[in-house]
């Protein structure tokens, strides 16, 4: 063991020194390698940005991953044994959808059924004369009732949101990236002002259309007078706004336990909060809730964007390695021709007793040092283009900012580096350790 580690340091040392030596073949060689190891370097430090940034909008809209989402059916008291349950509890949030129009009373808002603004024609949204609306009764049963066009009212300064109604910090499972303002604040008591955080969506809304400050939704007792306190971006092309649940049900009644879609409650739990969900579940059935209604389901988005990237990440891997088989192959040809020219210097060496092993560890250490001097370069010139992008790109896109040069990449580019100097050094390493000793009667 102690010859070998000799061995191997003699054979460094000497690749090196011929490193050192040979300056302008070493540029050649690393300049032939270089493209293909940025190939495989900017391939995986790609793919690994392309899943951080799909992995920060899925959790978004699905949660990070391992949240337990348990969905409460609005029946009898479970909505308010639910908000009842969590209240104060760690690791636990809830969230319920109702639909809401802040604007002028008794018009159609600008984008009924709460459309995207950038969809004028609000195709599919909101009733139309000649269609059908679903209507719900308080039993919970819905039916199709046609529209006439006296049913419609005109359109006026309104706007239509998805109002999610919040208990506890849902941003503990769904991290919404803050653009101004600031979050609910559920410390204080629940104010009859209710207190709202809108996406960019309906941010964008607001400021394109002055509406009054009235809040309807179906169900309410009165109109409520909103605050706007900030705004977020939760990845939603609908405008949404949030609002604290305790602020909302100063104006529901008691048996407004779901939105006009019928829409329940969506309860989110951390893997901790094993004690909560039990409790939870064993107050809800006490309550008359079937069991099976309550299905537990765990969040797991990695492996999910896993099975999207993989592919593409190997049909891109497949081509960057076509891009560093011509490396190789210019390592190769300078390989070869730095042993034709140092014959007689490996016959010296066989001659005074050098094993034929350390030769071509010579040999493969240069090629080795070349392809780790190569990767280092290439992964040097993919961290400032990803500083460069994260710089030019963030205002666009905000995930950029706190962007970091993935690890894996580096990875990649130091194994692509001794892939390349093993392949391009190997053949000329062999024809070293073959050199005759009689060879060196030639000088």
């Amino acid at each position: 063991m102690i010859r070998l580690s000799g061995r191997l340091r003699s054979a460094v040392i000497i690749g090196g020194q011929g490193i050192r030596a040979r300056k302008m073949r070493t540029f050649l060689s690393m300049l032939s390698l270089f493209l293909g190891v940025l190939a495989v370097v900017a391939v995986q430090a790609a793919a690994e940005t392309a899943k951080t940034l799909r992995l920060a909008d899925l959790e978004l809209h699905a949660g990070k991953d391992g949240t337990r989402q348990l969905y409460v059916p609005p029946m009898g008291d479970a909505v308010s044994t639910t908000f009842d349950t969590i209240a104060g509890r760690p690791g636990v949030a809830a969230m319920m959808s109702y639909q809401a129009i802040i604007g002028e009373p008794k018009v159609t808002p600008i984008n009924p059924g709460a459309a995207p603004f950038n969809n004028e024609a609000a195709y599919g949204y909101g009733p139309m004369p000649g269609s059908f609306q679903v209507q719900c009764d308080s039993s919970g049963l819905c039916r199709p009732v046609p529209v006439d066009a006296g049913d419609v009212p005109p359109k006026g300064q309104a706007i239509e949101v998805v109002l999610n109604a919040v208990s506890g910090d849902v941003r503990q499972f769904r991290p919404f990236r803050p653009v101004s303002g600031s979050w609910l604040d559920e410390s204080g008591p629940p104010s009859y002002s209710p207190r709202l955080v809108l996406n960019k969506e309906a941010a964008r809304g607001f400021s394109e259309h002055v509406v009054p400050a009235e809040m309807r939704m179906d169900g309410a007792t009165a109109n409520p007078t909103p605050r706007i306190i900030g705004v977020v971006d939760d990845g939603n092309p609908q405008p949404t706004a949030y609002v604290r649940m305790d602020d909302l049900r100063n104006w529901l009644p008691s048996s407004a336990g779901s939105s006009q879609y019928g829409g329940g409650l969506l309860v989110l739990l951390s893997p901790s909060a094993g004690e909560t969900e039990r409790l939870l579940v064993h107050k809800l059935t006490s309550a008359g809730l079937p069991g099976e209604a309550l299905q537990v389901q765990v969040v797991d988005a990695r492996k999910t964007i896993e099975s999207e990237l993989s592919i593409v990440r190997w049909i891109f891997l497949g081509m960057a390695g076509l891009v560093l088989l011509i490396g190789v192959a210019g390592i190769l040809n300078v390989g070869l021709a730095t042993v034709g020219e140092r014959v007689e210097e490996f016959a010296l060496r066989r001659a005074v007793g050098t094993p034929r092993s350390l030769l071509a560890g010579i040999v493969l250490a240069e090629t080795l040092l070349t392809g780790l001097l190569t990767a280092a370069a290439a992964i040097g010139l993919s961290v400032v283009a990803l500083d460069v992008a994260s710089a030019m790109f963030a205002y666009r896109f905000p995930e950029l900012r706190d962007m970091t040069f993935p690890w894996q990449a580096g990875v990649a580019g130091v194994i692509a580096g001794l892939v390349a100097g093993l392949l391009g050094g190997a053949i000329p390493a062999a024809r070293a350790a073959r050199i005759p000793i009689a060879t060196v009667m030639r000088a």
